[in-house]
């Protein structure tokens, strides 16, 4: 996987968009969805990367039960610097794992993220993969 594949995938999904608070150097992927009135409603972070193809690595969050399972058979597979390790994995992306399974780890922490939105903005994104059983 490159920095630019990861870009492509995080970009990919309904409402999300690549934001920099932290500086230009490290790119935060989040998702937001709309509300009526044209307003905007706060952005949840779903990805976090340095995008250094040379140190290249992304921050994702997890289930914690399946984080640890993941950290235990993968060693490119850490607890997230600077997040909570319960719920955040930080994943090497050297080239050891596939770039499906990383694809999969995105899209899992985006859906956790946007499961913890209202069912009106999940909704308003076109999500109903755990809201409401649909893929």
């Amino acid at each position: 996987m490159d920095v630019a594949a990861l870009r492509g995938i995080c970009l990919g999904f309904p409402g999300a968009f690549e934001d920099f608070p932290f500086g230009p150097e490290t790119s935060v992927f989040k998702v937001r969805a709309a509300v009526s009135g044209g307003a905007g409603h706060a952005a949840k972070m779903f990805a976090l990367s340095a995008m250094d193809q040379h140190d290249f690595s992304v921050s994702l969050k997890c289930e914690p039960a399946l984080a640890e399972q993941l950290r235990a058979a993968h060693p490119e597979i850490t607890g997230a610097w600077h997040l909570n390790k319960k719920h955040w994995n930080g994943v090497r992306l050297d080239g050891s794992l596939p770039d499906s399974m990383v694809r999969d780890m995105v899209e899992d922490s985006y859906d956790l993220v946007v499961a913890s939105l209202s069912r009106r903005q999940q909704e308003q994104l076109g999500w109903a993969r755990l809201a409401g059983g649909r893929s």
